[in-house]
């Protein structure tokens, strides 16, 4: 049996993907994929720096809330980019079996 929060991150991940055909008035997923990928990723940036200052300032539950919707605005960002999750998921267990400073060392360079 596998991890039940991993299954709501997948559960998350089909729920976004069958949103992509909803109108976007009625489905804020929808609007956010339909205004494509630098939207999409936009958002994930400012989620990302309001979970950092969150946890700066030390509130737990505000935290919690911005770490969640972080996630689900990296999930809008891999179905905006068609990158499913099972690949994210992929790629991590790859990298579990590296230590994290032979890894970073092991990319390219661009």
């Amino acid at each position: 049996m596998g991890d039940h929060r991993l299954d709501i991150l997948a559960e998350l991940a089909d729920a976004i993907a069958s949103r992509r055909g909803a109108s976007p008035e009625t489905s804020y997923t929808a609007r956010l994929l339909s205004q494509g990928v630098e939207k999409c990723a936009k958002k994930l940036g400012e989620e990302a720096i309001e979970a950092a200052l969150a946890a700066v300032t030390g509130d737990k539950p505000q935290v919690t809330a911005e770490a969640a919707d972080l996630l689900y605005h990296l999930l809008v960002l891999l179905e905006a980019t068609e990158v499913p999750l099972a690949a994210v998921m992929a790629e991590l267990a790859r990298r579990k079996a590296v230590s994290g400073i032979a890894e970073k060392a092991s990319r390219r360079k661009d």
